[in-house]
């Protein structure tokens, strides 16, 4: 026995030894010395105590080619997976599940599209020669280290990065921006199979002479359509990977701040995921210093700050995206009728790679207007070809060259320039510099659609409705240059474009930014570092009350019990504010499911409910629907009475608290939001057991919620709800002492799981946390916790 005992130990001692030295293996390196070929001279790599490089060469190439290989060590699962997901090729090591997502990317042609513009582009240019270096830098990394722990899992194969999967990860970028997919075959939907009265709640203008008519589309062409709503969503849920979905930024002259300098604040509004979207680096090199935020397989900050300038994106949310419904030769279905004549479709033959299965064969099909997406079905496509015009597909879109030059715009005059650049995705460049001018420039091509055509529905393509006569100059997007008031937002609402044309897009309510402007509008406030952090920690709008206003009278005729009307009475007085101790902020969120479930479930069905609910139409009905009392969508279709909104918002009501005592308890007291409402950061391998336990971080309870400024959004659903996107950082920069910025980190710097810094900020963000993003050499070697020396190979 105790010969026994001794041998178990001594396995389960080296198992544990294995085990420790394999997990030891994968860790970054931050301190010590490493060759790394094509250097011309050493660079230092000092770490901070989160995992932050600050980068030090004696030229740019150099400083590239050390961020490429410092943010591959942190990251290259992340690479590795952004590149597959953007170029449709996740089915390779994910498995069949994988391939609805790598056919749906196939069919929008990102990958084509890549491979046919690198070639293109000047490589000779600065921009090009500096993602050269970075790609070699991500490449040595990966030739000369063990792989990370997720391609041991997934049986990944390492090969070489190439400026064509950075392009394809920007297509991604610009197609995770795209709501048009999700919102125009329901909102067709609606119009064409519903009538005029159902879609006054969108507040649309209905246009039949504009788009397609009724007769357009079989009913097998709306489960088409359906369907491709529904991978195109759940492509961006299932892949763990970030996505694009609001922001908040605004810039303050120094005419209103404390400090009598501009002062900067930003908040990407991303979807979680673990690693973060963001990977932190401080660049330096003669002539050049930046404090920068970077994504995956890109050289150039996408967000950044120095001593003498700074920037913040937010989403545009112009429509760059129309559906084209094609009319079919009957006597040859490989034609449409595009400019007076049939036109026979572009075909092209693809093979997506399945792990442990056989291959897919895949034909993509193009019209004048553009690729045919129910190619995304495969075989199951209906007969209408539903063809994508996208401006990334259709611009020019040197968007290299203008983050190249967006990280050294120091004057209005360059950032004005660099903007122009950037047309696909369209993105808000809200900035500011040290000398004391602030700027807004909503970047992107806007089309010239023909007059009177809406692009919120499918358009038909067998009508000039579908043309575009060319693209507006970038001198009459949405802009501002130091305005008189002495501010600017940009939270996601609808800009004014100086020329007064029209900006059609898929637009967030203006509810946000007017709580943010409604603050900024107070000349006796003078604005710093710490009030800008309740400003953006803020989690109160008007919306719930505007949504409630309707309802209350309504509420009160039709509920009795006295418990439940207590309840009522709080939610009438509640000011919409989603604190974690709140009650009401969670009887009201599982009152507007349940409300559109009730009204709205039977005339879409679960597809395109599910489609609406998603969209941020569903933000605009809600309250438009509320204050209708004679709206058709009060009845429920499958009852022979005709029901009112009394009727439905009674069963609202109802099924809400029900829900609520059957997920929480019957005591309401439990019933509070942070309890309910919790943020988990998701790896693309935690959505399975027990894996989650090794990749996930969190559950944590988190306050916020939909269109607030501390935009911690749970889908529009039943009890409990999981966080799924917020802010991806928040960053504060004082241009009176900018080298003492604010930001965090919503997880960690880090990618790799079990090193120190994968998780270290998770808990200061959730708990609206900031920390120091160190800049001046002072404070970076006070703060230094190792330094890699990357030295050229002797």
């Amino acid at each position: 026995m105790k010969r026994t005992l001794t041998a178990l130990a001594v396995v389960v001692a080296a198992v544990a030894a294995g085990a420790t030295w394999y997990i030891h293996s994968k860790q970054p390196m931050r301190d010590g010395q490493v060759q790394l070929a094509h250097l011309d001279g050493a660079v230092s790599v000092r770490y901070d105590e989160r995992g932050v490089p600050h980068i030090k060469a004696q030229n740019e190439a150099d400083m590239y080619r050390a961020l490429g290989y410092v943010q591959a060590q942190d990251r290259l699962f992340q690479m590795e997976m952004l590149r597959r997901l953007a170029r449709g090729e996740l089915a390779e090591v994910l498995g069949a599940k994988l391939v609805d997502t790598d056919r749906l990317f196939r069919t929008l042609r990102i990958r084509e599209h890549a491979d046919e513009y690198v070639p293109k582009l000047d490589h000779q240019s600065p921009a090009y020669k500096a993602l050269e270096a970075y790609l070699d830098g991500v490449n040595q990394f990966q030739d000369s280290h063990p792989k990370p722990v997720e391609f041991d899992l997934l049986g990944i194969k390492p090969r070489p990065f190439t400026a064509e999967d950075t392009l394809s990860v920007a297509g991604y970028m610009a197609y995770s921006f795209a709501a048009a997919f999700r919102t125009e075959p329901v909102m067709t939907y609606v119009r064409d199979e519903l009538g005029a009265d159902y879609l006054k709640i969108f507040d649309l203008n209905w246009k039949p002479q504009g788009a397609i008519g009724q007769a357009a589309l079989a009913s097998n062409d709306w489960k088409d359509l359906s369907a491709i709503a529904r991978i195109s969503h759940d492509a961006l849920v299932e892949a763990g990977l970030p996505q694009f979905e609001g922001s908040n930024a605004w810039t303050i002259s120094g005419s209103r701040t404390e400090g009598g300098k501009p002062l900067l604040a930003g908040d990407p509004h991303i979807r979680f995921a673990v690693p973060a979207v963001w990977y932190e680096a401080q660049l330096s090199a003669p002539g050049f210093e930046l404090y920068g935020h970077h994504q995956a397989l890109n050289p150039f900050a996408s967000l950044g700050h120095n001593m003498d300038f700074g920037w913040s994106l937010t989403m545009f949310q112009n429509d760059d995206i129309d559906l084209v419904a094609e009319k079919v030769n009957p006597d040859n279905p490989e034609q449409v009728w595009s400019n007076g004549q049939w036109v026979t479709l572009q075909t092209r033959e693809e093979e997506i790679k399945v792990k442990d299965a056989a291959s897919v064969k895949l034909t993509l099909r193009q019209s004048p207007h553009g690729p045919i997406i129910n190619d995304a079905l495969g075989a199951a496509a209906g007969k209408t070809p539903i063809a994508m015009w996208w401006a990334f597909l259709e611009t020019e879109n040197p968007i290299l060259q203008g983050f190249y030059e967006l990280n050294r715009a120091n004057t209005i005059e360059k950032m004005r320039s660099a903007g122009a650049k950037i047309q696909s995705p369209g993105l808000n460049l809200v900035w500011a510099n040290a000398k004391g001018d602030i700027g807004w420039w909503a970047a992107a091509q806007l089309p010239i659609r023909p007059e009177g055509v809406n692009p919120t529905f499918i358009l038909d393509g067998s009508t000039h409705d579908a043309d575009k006569n060319g693209f507006y100059p970038f001198s009459a997007n949405p802009q501002e240059e130091n305005p008189a008031r002495g501010y600017i937002v940009s939270a996601n609402f609808q800009p004014v474009s100086p020329t007064g044309m029209e900006v059609p897009g898929y637009y967030n309510l203006a509810d946000r930014g007017a709580r943010i402007n409604s603050h900024l509008a107070d000349n006796s406030v003078k604005w710093n570092l710490e009030n800008s952090q309740a400003l953006q920690l803020d989690t109160a709008t008007d919306y719930s009350k505007r949504v409630l206003k309707p309802l209350i009278p309504v509420l009160r005729t039709v509920v009795t019990d006295p418990q439940e009307l207590a309840l009522l009475e709080q939610l009438s007085t509640w000011k919409g504010d989603y604190s974690l101790d709140s009650v009401s902020a969670s009887i009201f969120n599982q009152l507007i499911y349940q409300l559109a479930d009730s009204a709205m479930r039977d005339e879409l069905g679960d597809a395109f409910f599910n489609n609406l609910i998603a969209t941020r139409s569903f933000d605009v009905a809600l309250p438009l629907l509320a204050a209708d009392g004679d709206s058709p969508w009060w009845d429920n279709r499958n009852t022979p009475a005709k029901e009112t909104r009394a009727d439905t918002v009674k069963a609202a009501w109802q099924a809400s608290i029900a829900h609520l005592k059957a997920t929480a308890g019957d005591d309401p007291k439990t019933w509070k939001w942070g309890t309910l409402h919790t943020l988990t950061h998701g790896h693309p391998l935690g959505s399975q057991k027990p894996l989650d336990k090794i990749f996930n971080v969190g559950p944590f309870a988190a306050p916020g919620s939909h269109e607030v400024p501390n935009n911690l959004s749970a889908p529009v659903g039943p009890a409990p709800w999981g966080v799924i996107y917020g802010p991806s950082t928040r960053r504060l920069i004082d241009f009176a002492d900018p080298a003492h910025s604010l930001g965090i980190n919503p997880v960690g710097q880090s990618g790799v799981p079990f090193d120190a810094h994968y998780s270290d900020q998770a808990q200061t963000y959730v708990t609206g946390g900031y920390v120091p993003q160190h800049f001046e050499e002072s404070e970076v070697a006070a703060n230094t916790k190792g330094t890699l020396k990357l030295v050229p190979v002797k």
